[in-house]
């Protein structure tokens, strides 16, 4: 594993990439991450106490988050004020509550494909494909109100990936839900994540999440990067209580 400050590639190789990347809320630093890489199709989850900063992580590398300082990369493409709605158009990102909109399953998981100008049957076509992903495609006529709560979930994730986004950031997307309920979603979003290529960072405190679908764990604390690298080797060699807190989890590996 590595120390914060480590930068395995060039920003040029990576899939994204930030420098000297600070975000403050209130005027407080929530974050400050000195370089931080993610690769193609690599799945990294970043995990962490309360207050730790992976929520203004994931809401500043998605661009809802204006940073203080720092620069972020996607492709090797630099962005800026002129190409940020492109690179937003390139990800996607899920909340940890599900916001739909009060209108069907089908119409939620269709918006982001309209808002990217897909044509209205091309658009059903790929949020039908979503939804089959998701094993929810009976769904699709149902109000988005009137779901169970794994149901939203599904129908969140299902938004997401209609739009064939090239990173996905999840914010502790399977809260609240049962042990059931998540265990069987982990298994789809793993089989769905394998299937597509998609890159995913996902901040979770669970730790079925951390090891079943990532191969790279990021530690943060206070704000900072402290650790960073295989999941193995970040769980064995703890660096704080946090991290000590995984240790007598079985390790669970993909495949």
């Amino acid at each position: 594993y590595s120390a914060a400050g480590a930068s395995p590639v060039s920003a040029d190789n990576a899939l994204l990439a930030v420098e000297q990347f600070l975000i403050k809320r209130g005027g407080v630093t929530v974050l400050d991450l000195p370089t931080l890489t993610l690769q193609p199709e690599e799945k990294v989850a970043v995990i962490g106490p309360n207050g730790a900063g992976k929520s203004s992580l994931l809401l500043g590398l998605a661009g809802l988050l204006k940073p203080a300082t720092g620069q972020l990369w996607f492709r090797g493409t630099q962005i800026e004020p002129a190409n940020q709605v492109a690179y937003r158009r390139r990800i996607a990102m899920v909340f940890q509550e599900p916001l739909l909109f009060d209108t069907t399953v089908l119409n939620n998981v269709a918006e982001g494909l309209k808002i990217r100008g897909i044509d209205r049957r091309s658009a059903r076509e790929r949020a039908v494909q979503s939804l089959e992903l998701f094993r929810i495609e009976h769904l699709a006529d149902r109000s988005a109100h009137k779901l169970s709560g794994g149901e939203a979930k599904r129908v969140s994730l299902a938004r997401a990936f209609a739009v064939r986004p090239e990173l996905i950031l999840l914010d502790e997307p399977f809260s609240s839900l049962d042990l059931p309920t998540r265990t069987e979603l982990v298994r789809d979003l793993d089989r769905i994540l394998h299937a597509s290529g998609t890159a995913v960072l996902i901040a979770t405190h669970d730790r079925l999440e951390a090891l079943q679908l990532v191969d790279r764990l990021l530690v943060l604390e206070r704000g900072q990067l402290i650790l960073d690298g295989p999941p193995q080797e970040v769980i064995n060699c703890p660096a704080s209580s946090f991290v000590a807190a995984f240790r007598p989890v079985p390790l669970l590996h993909n495949g």
